[in-house]
């Protein structure tokens, strides 16, 4: 008997000695980068189950695991489940993530010639109808794609990578896609335009729409428009990253509470997240769903702009290209990808539009349109507010890194001290790395005025601009809007005014009414060699061209005299 329990007890001994330590493999979190709990996570190793755990409260997962490669499969109600093969190392915890059941999509490549074809990407937890939609004056259909269902339990359900996929993209649609039997391709059609996807749940309904740009083979007419698709990019936190939701990179650990843990809220000051040098930042791709640029299923383009998001991105601009089409004004598409990599051909064009909110422009962007403005004859509409304010690098086709760092000490987004040299004033981060955008665009975002919104007050009623208005010095134009988010008129959400780096000959044509002299400048200046320049320095100045009969007629006013060459 005492023999027996001495063996028992080295045993005992030996196996204590011998049992794995509870160790933090990592986290694991949905699409958001939010922490996910309790979600059910079983280890293999060489064929055998080794582990069975469940995600803690902040999303961690902890085991008795030694390290080395390991099997993992994970499963939570509400989400796609899947297979992850991994490596435990306890010094690096891994990052595991999953996808919500819901609706999202994009094309891929997100823009097009006519006659190119994209890949559509759809996820979706039930079968969906998929319909292909061209947006301008009215919303058309063009044709059905057609039903797509599981084929499989729940073969609609894509996969995303683990780890950050904000730097890599999601790659939808290389797991069990691709056959010749299997393919999810769309042909660019004959005409350019803003162009969207509708996807559709069959029980539940639920809706997702997803922009499409589709450029002319060739130029075909007189102006081209500029969509913002570097800036859809920079407000893109799909896969819990922007350029405004942890910049710099993907925090340790998954968000518990936004408030608490997101260091725009954490720390002091407006635009704390930027506050490190360039190469810090990691790059965004383009490769992903964007939910900033859903249209809703009904909505039409006379309709106010409803949601945060959309009010600067695809929707507000689709107002623009309804209200040329609503006009008579033929136009061509392009993406802002075309013009950095050379593939729109700005001497084919009179006029070239940007509009919105176009942030976000490379060096080789601004210097070729300034180029053309300045020695070419080019004429540059600008129709938007804080444009060309930060530059970035194209690292390829699918990804863009963006230079936003401000010194530390000045808290401000749009103007900062040189941090080399005190006594100059930098106007915006392009200045910091170039040179201040109202050397192209006449003005320049300053923060007076930002999140406020009213109308313009005429300072020159004698300008060509304001004929067949009525308008006179003192008037108010710009008052009805389709904005939601910052409603109030056509000078508003963000402003820009003139500067000392506007060129000789800068005429204020305008100015916004809005609190504190922080009302867009409305402003024209021509160049030696024929071209122009035309700005309006607001966000919301394209939502009230539909509805605003001075909006319209201005920019009708310009639009006709620079087609003109007079």
């Amino acid at each position: 008997m005492n023999g027996g329990s001495s063996h028992q007890t080295v045993l005992s001994l030996a196996e204590s000695q011998h049992k794995e330590r509870s160790v933090l493999i990592g986290y694991v979190s949905d699409e958001r980068y939010v922490a996910l709990a309790d979600v059910l996570l079983e280890f293999e190793r060489d064929g055998r189950t080794i582990a069975i755990v469940r995600s803690t409260p902040r999303g961690a997962v902890v085991a008795e695991i030694s390290e080395g490669p390991c099997e993992v499969t994970l499963v939570k109600p509400g989400f796609g489940s899947k297979r992850v093969s991994m490596t435990v190392n306890t010094e690096e915890p891994y990052h595991f993530r999953l996808l919500s059941d819901c609706i999202l999509g994009y094309v891929w490549p997100r823009e097009v010639r006519t006659g190119e074809r994209s890949e559509f990407r759809v996820h979706s937890a039930e079968p969906y109808r998929l319909t292909l939609w061209r947006y301008g004056w009215k919303r058309e259909m063009v044709k059905l794609l057609g039903w797509f269902d599981e084929h499989g339990p729940r073969a609609t359900v894509q996969i995303t990578p683990d780890g950050d996929y904000t730097q890599t993209g999601v790659h939808w649609n290389k797991i069990g896609y691709g056959s010749a039997h299997h393919t999810q391709f769309v042909t660019g059609p004959e005409r350019s335009g803003l162009y969207y996807l509708h996807a559709k749940g069959e029980k539940s309904g639920e809706f997702f729409s997803f922009p499409w740009v589709v450029a002319p083979a060739k130029p075909s007419a007189p102006v081209a428009i500029l969509a913002s698709t570097n800036t859809w990019l920079a407000y893109n936190n799909f896969g819990g990253r922007s350029n405004y939701v942890n910049a710099e990179r993907l925090p340790d650990r998954p968000v518990v509470n936004a408030r608490q843990d997101l260091i725009r809220y954490t720390n002091a000051g407006s635009f704390n997240e930027w506050g490190f040098q360039d190469e810090n930042y990691q790059p965004l791709s383009f490769e992903r769903p964007e939910p900033g640029n859903v249209v809703r299923e009904d909505e039409e383009v006379t309709d106010p702009i409803m949601g945060r998001l959309p009010c600067g991105m695809a929707p507000a601009e689709w107002r623009l290209l309804g209200w040329m089409e609503r006009e008579g004004f033929d136009y061509d598409y392009y993406s802002e990808s075309h013009l950095h990599f050379g593939e729109l051909d700005l001497d084919a064009y009179r006029i070239l539009i940007i509009s919105v909110h176009p942030e976000y422009w490379s060096r080789k962007m601004y210097q070729r349109v300034k180029d053309w403005v300045q020695n070419r004859g080019g004429r540059l509409i600008y129709l938007g507010g804080n444009g060309l304010n930060c530059e970035v690098d194209f690292l390829d086709r699918e990804r863009m890194r963006f230079k936003t760092w401000l010194a530390p000490s000045t808290g401000g987004a749009l103007g900062m001290p040189d941090p080399n040299n005190p006594d100059v004033y930098l106007e915006s981060r392009m200045h910091r790395t170039l040179e201040s955008e109202a050397n192209l665009l006449g003005v320049v975002c300053t923060d007076t005025g930002i999140m406020t919104a009213a109308p313009y007050k005429v300072v020159r009623d004698d300008h060509w601009v304001y004929a067949g208005t009525g308008l006179r010095n003192g008037d108010l134009f710009g008052e009805k809007s389709l904005q939601e988010r910052i409603n109030g008129g056509a000078s508003g959400h963000e402003t820009d005014k003139m500067s000392e780096y506007s060129p000789a000959g800068t005429v204020l044509l305008a100015k916004g009414t809005n609190q504190d002299e922080g009302g867009a400048e409305m402003v024209h200046y021509e160049t030696a060699s024929g071209g122009a320049v035309f700005s309006v320095g607001s966000i919301t100045w394209v939502p009230c061209l539909l509805v605003d009969d001075a909006v319209s007629r201005i920019t009708a006013n310009v639009i006709v005299r620079l087609l003109g060459g007079t």
